[in-house]
């Protein structure tokens, strides 16, 4: 099969277009012929800097696509139905490939509305922003959100998840992308170009910090006493023991359950990936350097076959 591997860590010019044998599903598995794949932040760092991940390997977490064959126990799915699901994070990577094993539950049917490409960007993104609000947060209705680069993958999936739950949704983003979050849902927007937020906001239930560094320290200054902060960036914290504050880091998982709710809200038209950048999958190196922009808005995905 075809796949983007890489034998060293570096810029974009260490992903190499290879043939690696086609996996075979094991006990509890299903093989997925690989339609389109998500590229998140975490893929061109780990690219970069090795993070969880030494090489050589095959980025790549979150994928659409069909199951082809079955595994000895699996119930859940047959060959030819259509599925999205992420890998276990970080260490079963491999989405940047034509198929893809792993355990069926990772995996769930993919909306009739949603084609492929469509389906890629939601997985791993929209797992890290459901997981984050609902399952940490429990945000719920009437409460205060405040979302940072709430244009980015997990950003803009966050304020639709967090609007679908009755939140009042704020977000930081730069002015040109204000309006597409205003139809995503958002009720009120601050430019971090010209606006501090940590001056603008108060009263807030709960903090989504996608970035890291001082957006920590100056997040909590805009929660209420009993507030929450969710922090996505585990090698970068820098949030302060604050009382009446509640900090945690997230690291996504595969989730069936957070995945069959991330299908229902697909399917009832509440939840969409917003398309940055596609790509085939030999482009993989184009991907990142979009990525690495730190500009795109919603999800960049890489087509296969």
């Amino acid at each position: 099969m075809r796949a983007i591997s890489q034998d060293v860590l570096g810029g974009v010019d260490v992903l190499k277009e290879v043939d690696l044998p086609k996996p075979e599903p094991g006990p509890t598995e299903v093989l997925v012929r690989v339609h389109a794949a998500g590229v998140n932040p975490t893929d061109w760092k780990h690219r970069a800097f090795g993070l969880y991940l030494q090489p050589p390997f095959v980025l790549g977490w979150e994928l659409s696509g069909v199951v082809e064959a079955t595994g000895v126990g699996v119930t859940l799915h047959k060959p030819g139905d259509a599925v999205f699901g992420m890998l276990k994070y970080p260490q079963g990577a491999g989405a940047y490939a034509e198929y893809v094993s792993a355990p069926s539950r990772y995996f769930v049917r993919k909306p009739d509305n949603l084609d492929h490409v469509q389906a890629a960007g939601i997985p791993l993104a929209g797992l890290t922003a459901w997981q984050a609000l609902v399952d940490t947060a429990g945000v719920g209705p009437g409460q205060r959100v405040l979302i940072h680069a709430a244009a980015g993958g997990v950003g803009h999936l966050a304020v639709q998840i967090a609007k679908a739950r009755g939140a009042y949704v704020i977000g930081t983003a730069s002015e040109p992308k204000h309006a597409l979050l205003r139809r995503l849902g958002a009720d009120e927007l601050i430019d971090y170009r010209t606006t501090d937020f940590a001056e603008a906001v108060r009263d807030v239930d709960v903090v989504l910090d996608t970035i890291g560094g001082e957006y920590g320290p100056r997040s909590v200054r805009t929660l209420r006493p009993g507030g929450v902060i969710v922090t996505l960036t585990p090698r970068d914290v820098r949030v302060p023991d604050t009382p009446g504050i509640r900090s945690e880091v997230l690291l996504v998982e595969p989730d069936q359950q957070g995945m069959k709710e991330l299908a229902a809200l697909a399917e009832a038209g509440r939840l969409r990936a917003e398309l940055d950048t596609v790509v085939p999958l030999e482009e993989a190196a184009r991907a990142h350097e979009r990525g690495e922009t730190n500009r795109a808005t919603g999800k960049i995905i890489l087509t296969v076959g």
